[in-house]
């Protein structure tokens, strides 16, 4: 490694310290320009965030590994790097698991016995993240290259400061970042993270900064499992209100009889069983959000009472003459099309008109590209934990059939479908791997590249119809729903599990298409 080849790779870097670059490109030259400096199979970046890694950008490994999380703790090379001040080299017969067995891009079979150095990133003297460098040669890296590495790292903690100091000057991040930790702290809550790198995710997430400084009522719309719960508290984490609570309500779990007790509270004696005075939701949000969940499950007369305390902020517990004066900001979610419920006489336009001051829609899955990936990285990472795994990954055409799948269920759908596929590809093991890899097979997904032998009986072909698109979807619905209900003997339930839907929301569907 001479002088100037280090200077070479180096110059690029000091250029961009001058240039407004977006986060994501600032970090892929970065690691583009270590790879020139020190060739290599695979590099990446990551920060610390408390006992976690969060890779923020990566060359060489696969998609989903952006997504994953990396306890510290679990994984004793990056514990090792950490407790370094400077670049270590790992030996290439270490007994250590490498946190990205399995994950280099394009590579099928699995990555065991290579060679490995990573440096951490200090900024302001304390520890930030680090650089890691894979190498399929087992003697790929040489002694004199730790300390081309740590030149650069020098470079590259100065351009993650850069690049740091610009997001805060032009988002405020730090500040919002503090409040929200505050709440987190004292709520006991874990961060929830929204994981994407498509159009479609970081529009929403530009709404989300964008209404979140506001007071404005928020109605949130999508399709089942988008996700719509966690950016109400994205939401609350960028509002002045992020120190103060968010409360949660589910609307369609409660009986009518018990929606208002929730939202107002009751005095003792308000009806049979109310031995004490409680707090509604209302009055627990105070300061703060509160957050609807499935709206369009409420009353007309609900409705009614929740529109006088969004107009004047006072209520009344139930039983009582007392008012109470609140300041809360609201926050609805809904899968359902409230618009059309006006026009059907099935919800007050008054009501609606004051949920939807800033309707703001969460995309599907399906519209969301590569970033089934991202989060696909996300729950392998959690399930590798959970299952005590070195290493859970994607096979090639396991990959493919999740980009090709239409996912009807969206994000919970994933979600599960990768735990249940860890779970039965580990059960299919005779012994327990080191690297487990996922394939099209083990994910069993419709309309896969790999065909599947299922025991069911297998549902009539679905006819086609002629007429509206409407009309065809809900004849194609109807078929669907109910192949599936005679598969499980007209077990709501189980039908609903297969269908990826709430067992609520499937019953809801079934009556608007006259099934029930």
């Amino acid at each position: 490694m001479t002088a100037k080849s280090l200077l070479t790779a180096l110059l690029p870097l000091v250029s961009d310290l001058s240039r407004e670059l977006p986060e994501g490109e600032r970090y892929r030259r970065l690691l583009e320009a270590m790879r020139a400096l020190l060739p290599c199979d695979a590099a990446a970046l990551l920060r610390i965030d408390g006992e976690w890694l969060v890779p923020l950008a990566v060359d060489g490994l696969s998609t989903d590994t952006l997504g994953r999380r990396f306890k510290i703790s679990e994984h004793p090379r990056f514990e090792a790097l950490l407790s370094s001040p400077g670049p270590t080299r790992f030996a290439a017969d270490s007994d250590l698991p490498d946190p990205y067995d399995g994950l280099v891009d394009g590579l099928e079979e699995h990555l065991e016995v290579h060679d490995c150095i990573g440096c951490p990133l200090f900024i302001d003297e304390r520890p930030w993240g680090l650089l890691t460098l894979d190498a399929l040669d087992p003697e790929r890296f040489e002694p004199i290259e730790l300390d081309a590495l740590q030149a650069f790292a020098s470079l590259a903690a100065a351009t993650v400061n850069a690049a740091e100091r610009i997001e805060r000057l032009a988002n405020r991040v730090e500040d919002e970042h503090q409040r929200a930790e505050v709440y987190r702290q004292a709520s006991g809550q874990q961060n929830r993270e929204m994981i994407g790198q498509s159009k479609a995710h970081k529009r929403l997430v530009e709404e989300i900064n964008l209404v979140g400084g506001s007071d404005l009522t928020v109605l949130i719309t999508g399709e089942t499992g988008v996700g719509k719960e966690l950016v109400a508290q994205a939401i609350h984490a960028a509002s002045p209100r992020a120190d103060k609570p968010i409360i949660s309500l589910n609307c369609a779990a409660l009986p009518e009889t018990l929606v208002e007790s929730e939202l107002f509270g009751h005095v003792r004696g308000a009806f049979t069983g109310a031995m004490n005075d409680r707090r509604g939701k209302f009055e627990l949000a105070n300061g703060g959000t509160l957050f609807l969940d499935e709206v369009g499950e409420l009353s007309l007369t609900v409705q009614a009472k929740l529109l006088r305390v969004l107009q004047s902020g006072q209520l009344q517990r139930l039983g009582s003459d007392t008012e109470h004066q609140v300041d809360v900001r609201l926050i609805a979610a809904t899968n359902r099309d409230l618009a059309e419920e006006v026009r059907s006489g099935r919800y007050r336009a008054d009501f609606y008109h004051r949920l939807s001051v800033y309707p703001l829609l969460v995309p599907a899955l399906r519209d969301r590209g590569r970033d089934v990936l991202l989060l696909s990285g996300f729950f392998l990472e959690q399930n590798r934990s959970r299952m005590g795994l070195n290493s859970l990954r994607l096979s090639n055409d396991a990959q493919a059939a999740l980009l090709a799948y239409a996912w009807p269920g969206n994000v919970r759908e994933l979600e599960h479908l990768i735990g249940r596929s860890a779970l039965k590809a580990l059960g299919n093991c005779k012994e327990r791997p080191k690297i487990l890899s996922l394939s099209a097979a083990d994910l069993d997904l419709p309309n896969g590249s790999v065909e599947v032998v299922s025991e069911q009986p297998t549902a009539a072909p679905v006819a086609l119809v002629s007429g509206d698109l409407r009309e065809a979807t809900e004849h194609y619905q109807r078929q669907l729903i109910g192949a599936c209900l005679e598969r499980h003997h007209n077990n709501w339930a189980s039908a609903a599990r297969e269908l990826g839907l709430d067992r609520a929301n499937l019953g809801r569907m079934a009556k608007r298409l006259g099934m029930k």
